[in-house]
């Protein structure tokens, strides 16, 4: 299935109150890797910011007043994520407002066409009681983002493709169960295993004091217990042999 890591930005907190998608930023991962086949448009809402808005994403209405509505790339937008799985932190958020912006153009839903995972339930699963923003998985995970002064859709979108593949990283994000080809093309070093090439598996020899010794613990044993174990073993052996 191919990833769409998506972060959208808005004139305000909440589409109920009439608030508007204004930046949507999309990174295509295949395999767990940016193909560098990504998506952003910026868009005019036609509706004002709410306070605080544009300071956190630097955009303005004098910026978005010549860049297409909503309605104008959606049809693109669809074709870009339909059948994906996306990748949205605090998924509820974004969801809602692309929800709302499909419904104002009788688009259907989105959700009946993409999946959609949510690294912000993710991150609060793995670490508890944290703060699991975006810049504090970063700093958490070791991701780099000195780079963003601002919000940004693709920006975020790229910092939080790392974000999930940090999030996710396992044993396939050393090697294991790639294809010999796709490990070599990568700079990596596949070691096949060949059974021709192993050494004779080395022989014990047990002297003749050690099954004299060996003898008289079992001895010991039986007269305790009535048994030894051992006696089943070798009398197992024996009927399969």
């Amino acid at each position: 299935m191919r990833q769409i890591v998506l972060d959208t930005e808005t004139t305000g907190l909440e589409w109920k109150k009439g608030n508007r998608v204004v930046e949507i930023g999309c990174v295509e991962l295949l395999e767990r890797r940016p193909s560098g086949n990504n998506f952003h448009r910026y868009l005019k809402p036609d509706c004002a910011f709410e306070a605080g808005a544009q300071e956190v994403t630097g955009l303005s209405l004098e910026f978005l007043a010549d860049k297409p509505r909503f309605e104008e790339v959606v049809d693109e937008f669809l074709a870009y994520v339909d059948g994906a799985e996306l990748i949205i932190h605090n998924a509820a958020f974004d969801m809602g407002f692309l929800e709302n912006e499909m419904l104002l153009v009788g688009k259907g839903r989105l959700d009946e066409r993409v999946t959609v995972t949510d690294t912000l339930a993710m991150a609060r699963e793995r670490f508890p009681g944290q703060r699991n923003s975006l810049d504090a998985l970063c700093k958490r995970l070791g991701v780099d983002n000195s780079h963003r002064h601002l919000h940004g859709g693709l920006l975020d979108a790229q910092i939080l493709a790392d974000v999930y593949i940090a999030l996710t990283s396992g044993q396939e994000e050393i090697g294991f169960g790639l294809p010999e080809a796709e490990m070599a093309s990568a700079g990596g070093v596949v070691q096949v295993f060949d059974a021709a090439v192993l050494l004779p598996r080395p022989r014990v020899l047990v002297t003749a004091s050690e099954l004299e010794a060996h003898a008289a613990r079992l001895e010991r044993l039986r007269k305790k217990a009535g048994h030894a174990l051992w006696d089943g073993a070798k009398a197992e052996e024996t009927v399969s042999a």
